[in-house]
């Protein structure tokens, strides 16, 4: 084993170790999946994306948190402000519980009666910022309307990159030529109680796709190709587009990026803010990066139930599998202690997990194994608390958005 190979391996253990330590604390036991979130790595990978964005703002990812606390947390962080939500019901909630006074949503919304509230309250109108792509979308707000207040509206625009007639990065908007969002700008400008107000371009195809992955050299090689020719080719177009709005409308900012492109996308003149948020927690699915090298924040801890053999361990649940493509890289991965991994036939299941491995005939009954889930964010969806924990203890027992009694 190389000397690097062994201080990871140590602080594996160190890790598993002292999470043990700290909710084994706890007046009674939690419940499980037992999640956690370590203060330290958390704040330490927020400097370091505020480092990494030189100065151009940052907005908190909700999606890939789903715990307030945090969220204020990453507020509170030197270079950070406002929210990128995910459904407009969260945006109202946040703002009703004075989470953020600025909130973007990332995505459209058809939902007609957050519609309604959002329209019918002065303070939403003035914190909230729809996103819409297409026509429909403006007319349902029309037909939701329930006051003559102004919406702040701001355009998702397609920053896939086109290799032929193959699209790369993810299908969101049909806005791609500056033509097209032009004519959608012009609407929004020409409808009664809306205003223009910003544009996103959310480059996935570089912030989300790890490029520095072992065993994979080739693959990665040509992921960083994909990647170059995507930050040339959307710097161009926003350029562009850029170019063509500012005759229709004076914009309040233009949002990019992501944990994984903060770099190239804050080089882009044309970009006001940037995203981020599982750069915070750092899921599985982050550890092979070129650009950054964050620390481990998050994980879930699953007790060991039985012992089917010498060498394999189960334990109670496990299959928070993580959205995407079917594959490997979606499951969780056993992390501390080290020298575990799942079975080929069974994998992470519903009920139960074997784990095999060097690591796994050192386990025994009661004990917790700490997993990491692959992506930032979804394992929230699956307990009501979050435990933050500093060095050896747990500090605070906060509420995730389940545990608020919130589902969107």
């Amino acid at each position: 084993m190389r000397r690097d190979d062994l201080g990871a391996q140590v602080a594996r253990h160190r890790l598993h170790a002292r999470l043990n330590g700290a909710v084994a604390a706890l007046p009674e036991p939690p419940a499980t999946p037992t999640y956690v979130v370590d203060l330290d790595a958390f704040d330490a990978n927020a400097a370091d994306l505020a480092r990494r964005a030189a100065g151009t703002p940052i907005r908190v990812a909700s999606k890939s948190l789903r715990v307030p606390a945090l969220i204020c947390r990453a507020l509170e962080q030197p270079g950070f402000s406002g929210v990128l939500g995910y459904t407009l019901r969260e945006a109202l909630w946040l703002v009703e519980q004075g989470v953020s006074d600025d909130v973007v949503l990332g995505y459209p919304t058809v939902d007609r009666a957050a519609l309604h509230r959002l329209t019918s309250s002065e303070a939403a109108l003035a914190a909230i910022t729809l996103m819409v792509d297409d026509v429909a979308q403006l007319d349902l707000l029309d037909a939701a309307r329930a006051g003559a207040g102004e919406v702040r509206v701001a355009l998702d625009v397609d920053a896939g990159l086109r290799v032929g007639p193959a699209h790369v990065g993810p299908r969101r908007s049909p806005l791609r030529d500056p033509a097209d969002v032009v004519e959608l700008a012009e609407e929004v400008v020409r409808r009664p109680g809306a205003r223009l107000v910003g544009v996103m371009t959310y480059e996935g195809q570089v912030a989300g796709v790890p490029d520095d992955v072992p065993r994979q050299r080739l693959r990665s090689g040509v992921v960083r190709t994909l990647k170059h020719a995507s930050v040339r080719s959307l710097a161009d177009r926003r350029a562009e587009i850029a170019s063509a709005l500012h005759e229709v409308a004076e914009l309040d900012f233009w949002n990019a990026g992501g944990s994984g492109s903060i770099e190239t996308s804050v080089a882009d003149p044309a970009v006001t803010e940037v995203t981020a948020g599982s750069g915070l927690l750092v899921p599985a699915l982050f550890d092979h990066y070129r650009s950054f090298e964050p620390l481990p924040a998050a994980f879930f801890g699953l007790p060991v139930v039985r012992r089917p053999s010498g060498t394999v361990a189960t334990v109670a649940g496990g299959g928070l599998i993580a959205s995407g493509p079917t594959g490997d890289d979606r499951s969780p991965v056993p992390w501390a202690p080290p020298g575990l991994h799942l079975t080929t036939l069974e994998g992470a299941g519903e009920v139960q997990t074997p784990l095999a491995g060097p690591g796994a005939s050192a386990l025994v009954v009661g004990e917790l194994v700490w997993f990491r889930h692959a992506k930032s964010g979804e394992v929230a969806e699956q307990v009501a608390v979050a435990h933050l924990v500093r060095g050896n203890e747990v500090v605070e027992v906060v509420p995730t958005y389940r545990g608020a009694g919130q589902t969107w």
